[in-house]
Order: structure tokens, then sequence, then C-alpha cells
């Protein structure tokens, strides 16, 4: 693998790595929402903040698969 690939294949991992950190972040919202009879709607804004997170990680795993998929 080239310099460049290995840059851009480092990118593509950080960029994979935000979004679920959010999801991870998020989850943990919901499970003190639930444990400590915290108002749903923090429960339902961590779960679309994880939807949109997912989302964005699904986005970059088809560019990783676009750009390295035929090699």
């Amino acid at each position: 693998m080239s310099h460049e690939e290995n840059v851009t294949v480092s990118k593509l991992v950080h960029d994979a790595r935000s979004p679920l950190n959010r999801i991870s972040m998020n989850a943990e919202m919901i499970k003190l929402v639930l444990e400590n009879d915290m108002p749903k709607e923090k429960g339902l804004q961590a779960l679309d903040k994880i939807i949109k997170a997912c989302q964005e990680c699904s986005q970059t795993l088809q560019t990783i698969s676009q750009e390295f998929g035929d090699k």
C-alpha cells in the first residue's frame, strides 16, 4: 500500500471512530435516563444522535469499500 493510501485509510478510520464515540456517549446518556428517571426527551434526543452517527459511520465504511474494495 502506498503512503497516500495509508494516509487515506488512517483518515477514514478516524472518520469512522468519531461517530462510534458519539454512539457510545449517547448510549450512556440513555442508560442514565433509564436508571435515574430523567426526562424521556433526553433519551429520545440521544437515540436520534445514535441513529445519525450510525448513518455517518455507514457512509465512511461505504467510502472505504469503494476506494479499497477493488484492490
